[in-house]
């Protein structure tokens, strides 16, 4: 689907009513494709009781929500190798039952957990949309 950045936010406000913890979806794409935007308005969707902001630099950010298991909000662009995932607590976020939200689930490599859902963002040919595909 092709999608302007207002799209793009109903879109990951719907998805984010809809998703049902535990889940892990990954989110990939270019660098200014709209992974945060998106997380932020899947967040949005989920109640989460802040607005998501991006874990760039500190690689995971945590969000509670009013129906249960908290947010995590992963982004894993600035692990030099696969390997620099293993200490970021998937296991603990999947244990608590969250919902796992994965920007670059690729640069983690064996260390990001089984995604269940994963998006991946393009440019368009109109610079104001935004390609959205299910991987």
């Amino acid at each position: 689907m092709r999608l302007t950045v207002d799209e793009l936010s109903r879109f990951g406000e719907a998805v984010g009513r809809e998703l049902r913890p535990p889940v892990v979806l990954g989110l990939s794409g270019e660098i200014g494709t709209g992974k945060t935007t998106l997380v932020q308005a899947l967040c949005r969707g989920l109640g989460a009781a802040v607005p998501a902001t991006s874990p760039t630099y500190a690689l995971v950010h945590r969000y509670e929500t009013p129906r249960g298991p908290p947010v995590y909000h992963v982004d894993c662009y600035r692990l030099r190798r696969p390997a620099d995932a293993r200490d970021l607590g998937f296991d603990d976020m999947i244990r608590e039952g969250a919902v796992v939200l994965i920007e670059w689930p690729e640069r983690a490599g064996p260390w990001a957990p089984p995604l269940d859902r994963h998006l991946r963002l393009a440019f368009d040919v109109d610079p104001d949309r935004r390609a959205v595909h299910d991987a």
